[in-house]
């Protein structure tokens, strides 16, 4: 049976592990930012209301120290074929599992200069691969850092005067 898409399923298929076009759970992670595009006719108030919804939800998987860190944009008109449509970009920290996996492979290949000839026979250096390598590790790094990190309120409003609780 046939039934319309409304704008909680397109919301909830946004966020669903099997919709994301890498291989990363993002459940294993949390959402740094976020940025949707819905297309069709309906109505802001229930975009943003679904989206505060799955927000509150879901809090664990959000990192609370950036404010602000879900962004909507919606186009009244709809794609061809459809009646209504989203994208949602997603900046995860579970993006490192993909980064690890990639990055162990490439060691592994890399220790036994697999391919190295194909790339120094057209100029590149063999100091560049161990360079790659180290920027791999430590964008995994970061982004581990970026999952384990607390919103510190208390110190940021500390010199702040003017501010009230």
């Amino acid at each position: 049976a046939y039934r319309a898409i409304t704008v909680p399923d397109l919301v909830q298929q946004m966020f669903d592990a099997k919709n994301m076009m890498c291989a990363c759970d993002p459940r294993k992670g949390k959402y740094l930012t976020v940025a949707s595009i819905f297309r069709g006719r309906m109505s802001t108030k229930e975009v943003d209301e679904q989206m505060l919804n799955i927000q509150n939800k879901n809090s664990t998987f959000f990192v609370e120290w950036i404010p602000n860190n879900v962004k909507t944009a919606i186009c009244d008109i709809p794609p061809r074929g459809l009646k209504m449509s989203a994208t949602f970009i997603g900046n995860t920290t579970a993006i490192q599992e993909l980064f690890k996996r990639v990055s162990e492979q490439f060691s592994a290949m890399f220790r036994r200069k697999a391919y190295v000839h194909w790339y120094t026979g057209e100029g590149m250096d063999e100091n560049e691969f161990w360079e790659a390598e180290s920027n791999m590790n430590d964008l995994i790094s970061e982004y581990q850092q970026y999952q384990e990190a607390e919103a510190d309120v208390q110190d940021e409003f500390e010199d702040d005067e003017d501010f009230e609780e």
